[in-house]
């Protein structure tokens, strides 16, 4: 079950990738701890975009998709 993306939720995502901070995201059973990296339209979807510290690998997060979302910061 996805989340409800009010303005203030976009808010804190768009604001977290514009100063690269650290998310975690949780989709389908798995949570993720990624730099946020920008939220833009991929193949017709929203979508999360941030990177794993430790590998540099980009992962993309389709909004739908999202469970739940947190800034944790740096």
């Amino acid at each position: 079950m996805s989340i409800r993306w009010t303005p203030e939720r976009m808010d804190r995502l768009e604001s977290a990738a514009r100063r690269g901070l650290r998310v975690t995201v949780a989709r389908r059973g798995t949570e993720y701890v990624v730099v946020a990296r920008r939220v833009a339209v991929v193949g017709g979807k929203e979508t999360f975009v941030g990177f794993l510290p430790m590998t540099g690998e980009e992962l993309s997060f389709a909004l739908n998709d999202i469970d739940a979302f947190e800034v944790i910061g740096l």
